[in-house]
């Protein structure tokens, strides 16, 4: 049977939905050492919460513009609310650390409930692919809590393209995604500023 949806192939050579922002992708380190530690769990929270400032603004921005009706707008509200306390919560867990948001410019991909769907499934996948990616260089503590969001993130994927008629779980098990795949799927969004 094949696969039905976004692939990861597909959002890593989507151009117009996943650039810009150079200095943000410092956080996440482009190699991790072998042995996961607090300073490189710092780093790699970081960068997640870059991905659900995206995610959160995205949202907003969605609601915001006016363009979605009935079970998008439902959807757009929830989730949106999930990113977040997604990010709050990794705030809390940076501390002092926690670099300010980041500002976003979504140009007209919110124009329409088309548009906007696509470019959802793009970010929820984004997030999940990069959150698996990390998993390997996080300590025990950060790995159980990040798992926490990571869960939900795929209820997000599966929701969104359930909404959109493709299948919910197109895939038995996701591939991750390194630091680097995830950077240059982010600049190809044009969406940081």
């Amino acid at each position: 049977m094949a696969e039905r949806g976004t692939t990861r192939r597909s959002l890593l050579r989507g151009g117009a939905v996943l650039a810009g922002g150079g200095a943000a992708f410092a956080a996440w380190p482009g190699t991790t050492s072998s042995a996961p530690s607090a300073k490189q769990d710092a780093a790699i929270l970081k960068f997640a919460l870059i991905v659900e400032d995206l995610q959160a603004a995205f949202y907003a921005d969605a609601i915001q513009r006016g363009e979605l009706s009935g079970e998008l707008l439902a959807y757009a509200h929830a989730v949106g609310g999930h990113e977040r306390a997604h990010a709050a919560h990794i705030r809390k867990a940076l501390g002092a650390e926690a670099p300010a948001a980041a500002r976003f410019d979504f140009g007209d991909v919110n124009g329409d409930p088309t548009s906007f769907a696509k470019t959802a499934i793009k970010l929820e996948d984004l997030g999940l692919a990069a959150y698996n990616g990390a998993a390997t260089s996080l300590t025990p503590a950060t790995l159980a809590d990040a798992a926490r969001i990571v869960s939900v993130e795929a209820r997000h994927a599966a929701w969104i393209r359930d909404i959109v008629g493709d299948l919910p779980a197109p895939r038995a098990a996701d591939r991750p995604i390194s630091a680097a795949q995830a950077k240059a799927a982010i600049a190809r969004t044009g969406f940081m500023r």
